[in-house]
């Protein structure tokens, strides 16, 4: 198996893990890629180091990324674009979308056996213009709207299938999938979804109205967001907590369920809940 390794060497002890990880899947007959960046890092090691990051992806049958969960993310999004699986390793605090912590490293000979599973995450897409260029992205937790840090509260007109459904006056909208709405969307009072399901959620960050709701649309939605504001103002979007995009004011962004779909491998016999209880159910994990 051709396994391609992405690891966040910010991460403490991270390169520590990445090299014992190497040499279980080395143990177990895989052959790892790396991105050329890292061969000083790990130059004892039987790695093939490729230079173009895309020809390493399109070559490699799985990828497995160490980090937090906005690594793991970052990685995923990558894998989509070229339909490869992502295993993701915990090297950080909350690793949510973590398959395996740093001491479960045996349950890797499991890949090499071929017995896992592949589990279909909906992805996000985003349509928007920046300096004047159209573009679209793909996000596997959310799109988030902000208004900028001087700027007064923003009014959001939300679009359904064409037609406007709800306005919101407030610092903010998330725009998540399932999968992120154990993200930021649950801090803003967002409900936890199955991450089986396919829908888009929306959740106002502290909106001006006590009537104010997260709201869950079907698969087939399409919703446009458009931002007014009464004085001068700015309103950023990040995409899974990248860069921000400064948005011009009354500019739509168009959002709606990707054709694109992230793999997860699962190596462990358990479920959603099982997660959530683990890393939310006491309330002493940092996010």
């Amino acid at each position: 198996m051709n396994i391609a390794v992405l690891p966040n060497l910010s991460r403490e002890k991270a390169q520590y893990y990445t090299a014992r990880l190497i040499e279980r899947l080395n143990g177990f007959g895989s052959h790892i890629f790396m991105q050329s960046k890292f061969q000083d890092d790990f130059s004892g090691y039987a790695i093939h180091f490729f230079e173009d990051f895309s020809e390493m992806v399109r070559s490699c049958d799985l990828i497995i990324a160490l980090g937090g969960d906005g690594t793991i993310i970052h990685s995923a999004r990558h894998a989509a674009a070229f339909d490869k699986p992502v295993l993701g390793v915990n090297v950080g605090r909350l690793g949510f979308l973590a398959e395996l912590e740093t001491d479960e490293f045996d349950e890797l000979e499991k890949l090499a056996e071929g017995n896992y599973q592949i589990e279909r995450r909906m992805m996000l897409e985003i349509h928007y213009a920046e300096n004047g260029v159209e573009k679209t992205c793909a996000a596997l937790n959310d799109a988030v709207l902000m208004r900028g840090t001087l700027s007064p509260m923003p009014d959001f007109r939300v679009d359904f299938n064409g037609q406007t459904v709800c306005d919101y006056r407030g610092d903010g909208l998330i725009l998540s999938t399932p999968t992120g709405s154990t993200a930021y969307s649950l801090s803003a009072g967002g409900p936890i979804i199955d991450p089986q399901l396919s829908c888009i959620l929306l959740s106002p960050i502290c909106s001006h109205s006590l009537l104010t709701r997260p709201v869950v649309f079907g698969p087939s939605a399409r919703l446009s967001v458009q931002t007014h504001f009464r004085g001068e103002g700015d309103v950023f979007l990040t995409m899974d907590g990248e860069i921000p995009v400064k948005i011009s004011r009354g500019q739509k962004i168009e959002f709606y369920r990707s054709e694109k779909t992230v793999g997860i491998v699962r190596l462990k016999n358990h479920n959603f809940y099982d997660i959530v209880n683990e890393k939310l159910g006491d309330g002493r994990n940092d996010a």
